[in-house]
């Protein structure tokens, strides 16, 4: 953990030289009001402003990644979209000039299926085979 860029092996340098230069009643006194002055500092909205703007500023680079590629995907998307449509139209010209081969005729010209369906349609009675004994 660092405090202001000072890391703990500088930190406790620090201690050490202001406990010889301070002595060790005077220190007390030193560390109270250091210790107020840091209170008020953190707590202070201006402490928070410089956080805020420090983290947005550490976060940058990966959110200016984020919004481009966003960007591009929304762009490839739309080609996507585009390609697919017209994929779509070239699909539906193409049944529409196979469905003369793939649609039964009677399907195709419903006239013709309309007469048929009124004039009466002669069927063959099927004939039965005729009933022969095969035991003897």
């Amino acid at each position: 953990m660092e405090l202001f860029g000072i890391g703990p092996l500088e930190l406790f340098f620090i201690l050490v030289i202001a406990l010889i230069i301070l002595g060790p009643k005077d220190m007390v006194k030193a560390g109270r009001t250091l210790g107020r002055f840091m209170r008020k500092v953190v707590t202070s909205q201006e402490w928070r402003t410089v956080q805020k703007a420090s983290r947005e500023f550490k976060n940058l680079p990966n959110r200016l990644m984020r919004e481009a590629t966003l960007e591009e995907l929304s762009k490839d998307f739309e080609d996507i979209n585009q390609i697919g449509g017209q994929i779509n139209k070239e699909v539906r010209q193409v049944e529409t000039d196979f469905s003369s081969w793939t649609t039964p005729p009677e399907l195709l010209n419903p006239d013709d299926s309309e007469k048929e369906a009124a004039a009466p349609a002669e069927e063959a009675a099927p004939s039965d085979p005729p009933l022969t004994d095969h035991l003897g």
